[in-house]
């Protein structure tokens, strides 16, 4: 199956990262390489991208798709969170800017063998780096009732989280449940008939969870941005589109803090907490994707883009 995945808010991004021709760059979620290839055009012979991404399929097709600037384009296959390791590794100190894209690709949503997708019945696997040993199966089978509650809860937001879990608990008792086939019947017994007619399809928000779970996205998420601000170069910008509220939450309020660290109580006449700005938060209100765009990629619909500039 070929790589594909749209760009989302590829314009806006790229704009907003201010790119100098002789900067170093970091696309910290490659994917096909869509983001990163308009980025490489961009850069001279004096410039540099560094392409991360922990997808063995996502490398292949990206090392594909940038092979007209391989002169100027880094690849590594590792997770964001490590960015500061294979920075230093490539010898590299400070970056004019960072870009992140999160959440799952087109590709890997498509592609049955991944088992991302409640619409294709296969194996549940939802691993992002299929080096990793924790698959989706292992969450659902494994896992004790209050974590499957908790998870469902947290990373879903499904008020039907108590139910779902008990019902996935009582189902792997009588047999394994192996396929998202299994998991879509079983989280479809588990939510209210009148329920199932608004709200999307029945199994959006417990896939979601599991996912984000088994790959710890909003763990990596949260551990990193101060990272990768720390990494930015003054006047460099961290750009980072979001696809659900927990993500865009954690954005946010980490730009937020960085921007205005200090912890002093209100009534202090002046800070003496010593922390200090790092810099300034770009977007006070999130950038959306516009009508034509939303068209075009229905995938686009819940994207949000925040940026951050180093002080």
């Amino acid at each position: 199956m070929e790589f594909r995945h749209t760009s989302v808010l590829l314009e806006e991004t790229i704009d907003n990262l201010n790119i100098r021709p002789d900067g170093i760059y970091v696309d910290g979620t490659l994917g096909g390489g869509g983001h990163s290839f308009h980025i490489a055009e961009k850069l001279s012979a004096g410039g540099r991208l560094v392409g991360i991404d922990q997808d063995d399929e996502a490398i292949e097709a990206a090392t594909k798709r940038l092979l007209p600037y391989e002169d100027h384009v880094t690849i590594v296959r590792s997770n964001y969170r490590n960015v500061k390791k294979v920075l230093t590794d490539l010898q590299i100190d400070a970056i004019d800017g960072m870009m992140l894209d999160l959440g799952v690709s087109s590709y890997q949503l498509d592609n049955p063998e991944r088992g991302f997708s409640y619409m294709v019945d296969t194996a549940l696997d939802m691993r992002m780096d299929r080096r990793q040993s924790l698959t989706a199966g292992d969450i659902v089978n494994s896992f004790s009732q209050q974590e499957l509650f908790r998870i469902i809860r947290d990373y879903g937001e499904d008020k039907f989280a108590q139910n779902i879990a008990k019902h996935i608990v009582s189902a792997r008792e009588k047999a394994p449940i192996e396929t998202t086939g299994q998991l879509n019947a079983i989280i479809d017994a588990a939510i209210p008939i009148k329920m199932k007619k608004t709200g999307g399809h029945p199994s959006k928000k417990t896939f979601q969870a599991i996912r984000i779970a088994c790959n710890k996205e909003l763990e990596v998420l949260e551990d990193t941005i101060d990272t990768m601000i720390d990494l930015l170069k003054p006047g460099g910008r961290l750009c980072i589109i979001t696809f659900h509220s927990l993500e865009d939450r954690i954005v946010k309020n980490a730009f937020r803090r960085n921007e205005n660290p200090c912890i002093c109580p209100p009534e202090f006449p002046v800070c003496v907490c010593g922390k200090v700005s790092k810099g300034r938060v770009i977007t006070k209100k999130p950038i959306l994707p516009s009508d034509e765009e939303m068209e075009e990629n229905a995938r686009s619909k819940s994207a949000k883009l925040r940026v951050f500039e180093r002080g």
